[in-house]
């Protein structure tokens, strides 16, 4: 990854007050959840049924 690259991408964006994205980490593959609403905003992975979290695969990021 080169200097310029961005460590995260967003992937997903819903609203325009209360907001939700999903980010990916394009080292680990991890997605993160980030919700905002007014001055509040909150991030977390994605988690599976089993609680892992999800990952996506080296090709879609």
């Amino acid at each position: 990854m080169g200097k310029d690259e961005d460590r995260f991408r967003k992937i997903y964006k819903q609203g325009k007050l209360t907001i939700t994205e999903i980010w990916v980490d394009n080292v680990t593959g991890v997605n993160y959840l980030y919700h905002q609403d007014g001055y509040a905003g909150g991030l977390t992975p994605l988690l599976d049924r089993e609680g892992k979290p999800i990952i996506s695969s080296s090709s879609s990021y």
